[in-house]
């Protein structure tokens, strides 16, 4: 049998050193669970991220945690891990939210029926992204975090600051990437509307009497609802595709 000696012996050397660890494991999936869809929303109770972020923590740090000294520079450098891989989660949520609002502005709708909650945004982005994030749950979310969370140490070891030129890189082709595919899932819609303008200029210019905008607005309006039915299920697609490529190698560079 192990002695009582032992046991505290143990706690206070190896024992302290991997809670330390854990609690380095802690702060980058805090830092994500602060940006991860869903779960770090700000309609999310604070405690209930709190609770998420511990049970997370509880299934990645057995896999990565080692006994290390606990210093300021570490939990820093812990905490730009976590934020970086969090950005990478959210920047697909804005990408179709930024979709949605493109979509929005150029059929007319981008003030009706928008929302008035933490994140204000109109009723095409609220609707890609509700319908987005039930896609993320079906696929595993949690799961799929926790893989990049673990994966995440392979190049960002523990405790170590990540290289500054290759994080900015990384950072701007995810932005650039995000902002590349809201304008691919937007495209149909920012096409419809190129034509409709046209077409009213031409309309206008053979009728210069007609009101076009009054005969032209209820078009566009119940056209892009029409284009929405037909669209969103593709756009979805893409969306879910371009994510599920990301999640196999977070930290590559798109191009």
């Amino acid at each position: 049998m192990i002695g009582l000696g032992a046991v505290l012996d143990w706690l206070e050397g190896d024992g302290l050193a991997l809670f330390w660890g854990g609690f380095l494991c802690f702060v980058r999936t805090g830092a994500v669970m602060a940006l991860l869809p869903a779960f770090g929303e700000q309609s999310v109770p604070a405690r209930f991220r709190l609770g998420l972020a511990l049970a997370l923590t509880l299934a990645v740090a057995p896999a990565v945690a080692n006994p290390m000294p606990i210093t300021p520079a570490a939990i820093l450098a812990e905490a730009l891990a976590g934020l970086a891989l969090g950005a990478g989660f959210r920047l697909f949520v804005i990408a179709l939210q930024t979709a949605g609002a493109m979509a929005a502005q150029a059929t007319s709708l981008s003030q009706i029926f928008a929302s008035a909650g933490a994140e204000p945004q109109s009723a095409i982005s609220a609707l890609l992204t509700m319908a987005a994030l039930s896609l993320a749950f079906t696929m595993g979310l949690h799961v799929r975090a926790a893989e990049a969370l673990i994966l995440s140490y392979n190049v960002l070891p523990m405790g170590q600051f990540p290289a500054a030129p290759d994080m900015t890189e990384w950072g701007l082709a995810q932005i650039s990437h995000s902002f590349a595919l809201a304008f691919s899932l937007a495209a149909p819609f920012l096409i419809g509307g190129l034509l409709y303008n046209a077409a009213l200029g031409v309309i206008n210019r053979a009728m210069p009497t007609l009101m076009v905008s009054f005969v032209g607005a209820p078009a566009l309006t119940f056209g892009g609802l029409v284009l929405l039915a037909i669209a969103a299920p593709l756009m979805l697609a893409v969306w879910l595709s371009g994510w599920s490529v990301w999640l196999a190698d977070p930290f590559s560079i798109p191009r």
